[in-house]
């Protein structure tokens, strides 16, 4: 299985023979969160949407299986739609252009000898973009090398649209000249543009990368495609992920925007994918005129929720986009999108597809649900070390509303014995993924964390999540989302999970209610003291 880990780039040891590089800046890495210097309170803050998704990039280093339906809204329903199973479905070679110009000259009517062009590489009408089929065959290779087997839902569906060179989109009200007949309802040269939203560990990054790499022309040098990030980490993961896709198409030639990197001036960037941060390509791109945004054929907005909901993102990106072609291809794509954000993708995206996971989806059906009645935190430490020790566990993770709480739970179990990780806001991101790394790899059992890993971490030995603090919002108010993805990281992978709360007064109580009642879910009273009704919850 392809793991983010594996992936050493560098131009003295590529990572196969004739594969393709791409040099990492070598400059000292640095927290994603800079600016935030100054002591944090008590109250475990709130870190950056692009650390949570760089932890989650790095956490998640292979596929997660994801039974969520995906949702799709196009603004022609008539429009063909299509899904594959298979990477070969997708047609990496040229047979996909010559079935696509087959079914539209026959739904036009028209004859093939009338319109199409046939040499030995195939048959072609004029409205499909061929791309170099001795490419194709490459790229396939490079997925499967990378471990993929088989396309995640969001590649499964996304893909042939992103792919389908450009074809199925009709254009109202233009006529168009085929082989010397007009046809009224002709059909797009535009590639499809698409929004799409997955949750973290499907597939988006590789999705999205297949599509910028089928578009390059290498035999043009000069920027054809262009990869946004929202920070020097994660444009480091999306070009690691893409140099080894194409590690046996040498001839794409990819380039990091990024702090750290310098052009000189005069100079003109003749690599085809530029992978970079917004105010690095405002400056290569509009300030020094190293590219030509004029010229780009696909634009790519990774994690577009914080891109555009971040307000100097937002600018920069924005800039950009509007100096960019009218048939330029738009991708983004993101592990959530809230409606504002929507509201802005779709009114910058012209025509898009839009694929969502369905949140009516995220099922808490096979999450065992309980609560424990505690009076303090002595009782409630009573509990964790009653149920760890009953319970044969795997491993798990315990969640705290402070960083305080959070530190006085690890000493006190390691002091017990326990093999207990902390992960809490004041780490560094490498700090961070030091810590995870290791409870992935089952060195430490039980992982104590605060809302950082809330929606960070899938690992498929953990059996039980066991919120310490129940989640609640600024105005002290029941937080279900938050409950949804802390009790989501088990039950992983269609396993059954069990999922205890720890109950401390009436307020909890009362919080416990309203949770239970959001999601309509019975959570069940456990009583803590009672090892037969402990050790039953391993047997169910």
């Amino acid at each position: 299985m392809f793991q983010l880990s594996d992936i050493k780039l560098s131009k003295q040891s590529p990572t196969s023979p004739g594969a393709n590089t791409v040099a990492r800046p070598q400059i000292p890495p640095v927290h994603v969160n800079e600016q935030h210097t100054s002591p944090k309170s008590d109250e475990e803050e709130d870190i950056s949407a692009a650390e949570i998704s760089l932890l989650q990039k790095i956490v998640r280093k292979g596929l997660v299986e994801n039974k969520h339906d995906i949702e799709v809204q196009r603004k022609d329903p008539t429009s063909p739609l299509y899904s594959i199973k298979s990477f070969e479905e997708l047609r990496l070679t040229d047979l996909f252009n010559v079935l696509c110009c087959l079914m539209h000259l026959s739904s036009l009517k028209v004859t093939l000898t009338n319109l199409g062009v046939q040499d030995e590489k195939g048959v072609f009408c004029d409205r499909c973009v061929v791309v170099d089929s001795h490419r194709k065959p490459d790229l396939l290779k490079g997925v499967y090398a990378m471990g993929f087997n088989a396309p995640s839902k969001i590649q499964e569906t996304a893909l042939p649209t992103l792919l389908a060179d450009p074809c199925g989109q009709k254009v109202a009200g233009r006529r168009k000249r085929l082989g010397g007949r007009s046809v009224g309802n002709s059909w797009s040269k535009d590639p499809q543009n698409m929004i799409a939203q997955s949750q973290s560990g499907t597939g988006k990054t590789a999705a999205f990368v297949l599509a910028m790499l089928s578009r390059v022309d290498p035999k043009k040098d000069y920027p054809q495609v262009l990869c946004l990030s929202p920070t020097y980490e994660l444009a480091i993961q999306t070009g690691e992920v893409a140099a080894r896709m194409s590690q046996f198409c040498p001839e794409i030639k990819i380039r990091y925007a990024v702090r750290g990197e310098e052009v000189p001036r005069g100079s003109k960037l003749q690599e085809h994918i530029i992978i970079g941060t917004p105010g690095k390509v405002v400056d290569w791109g509009v300030k020094f005129r190293f590219l030509d945004l004029g010229k780009i054929t696909v634009f790519v907005l990774d994690e577009a929720d914080v891109m555009i909901a971040t307000q100097g993102h937002q600018d920069q990106s924005f800039r950009i986009h509007k100096l960019l072609p009218r048939n330029c291809q738009m991708m983004f794509f993101s592990a959530t999108y809230e409606n504002d954000v929507m509201e802005f993708a779709e009114a910058i995206v012209s025509s898009p597809v839009i694929i969502r996971l369905k949140r009516e989806e995220e099922s808490l059906n096979n999450i065992k649900q309980y609560y424990v009645m505690c009076r303090n935190q002595d009782e409630k430490y009573s509990a964790i070390a009653n149920i760890y020790g009953v319970v044969s566990i795997g491993q798990a993770i315990i969640f705290c509303h402070t960083r305080k709480t959070a530190s006085w739970l690890a000493e006190k179990m390691s002091q017990d014995g326990h093999a207990v990780a902390l992960l809490s806001g004041e780490l560094t991101v490498e700090q961070r993924i030091s810590v995870l790394d290791r409870f992935r790899e089952g060195k430490e059992r039980v992982l104590i964390t605060t809302n950082v890993l809330s929606r960070g971490i899938d690992v498929e030995q953990v059996t039980i999540v066991v919120n310490y603090d129940l989640p609640i919002d600024l105005h002290r108010q029941p937080d279900c989302e938050t409950y949804l993805h802390r009790i989501g990281r088990t039950g992983r992978f269609g396993k059954s999970g069990i999922a205890i709360n720890l109950v401390d007064g009436s307020e909890s109580i009362s919080i416990l209610k309203q949770i239970e009642k959001h999601f309509g879910k019975k959570i069940h009273l456990l009583d803590a003291e009672d090892a037969d009704e402990i050790e039953k919850l391993g047997q169910n």
